[in-house]
């Protein structure tokens, strides 16, 4: 990767019957960090096996673009917003080192296999 990005990953854990409402609460909040000069790209996902886990991947242009952003009144704001539905959770950040696009891609997964 020729520019590291700053990628931040939340691991929220949502209270037992308000992930409907979190999923509202957060698609009304969870934009606005994409607006952000330093922001390159939010996602957000239910974890597979655990429906009440949603993880969210965020980029960053910089380390101290992101906790510019973090420390922000606007962001402030928004945590409260979510405070309510929340159990507990997590934050790991890190400094992206590499990106593979995908590759030239075989007809079937046999094909995969086969080509070694």
């Amino acid at each position: 990767m020729s520019e590291s990005v700053f990628r931040v990953l939340l691991r929220i854990e949502v209270r037992p019957g308000m992930t409907e409402g979190f999923e509202r609460a957060w698609a009304e909040v969870g934009a606005a960090a994409t607006t952000h000069p330093a922001n390159l790209g939010q996602w957000f996902g239910r974890d597979a096996e655990n429906p009440g886990v949603y993880w969210v991947q965020s980029d960053w242009v910089d380390a101290e673009g992101f906790h510019e952003f973090e420390h922000s009144q606007r962001h402030v704001v928004h945590r409260r917003a979510l405070r309510p539905f929340r159990a507990g959770g997590s934050m790991t950040t890190m400094t992206v080192l590499t990106h593979l696009p995908p590759g030239q891609r075989a007809g079937s997964h046999a094909e995969w296999e086969a080509a070694g």
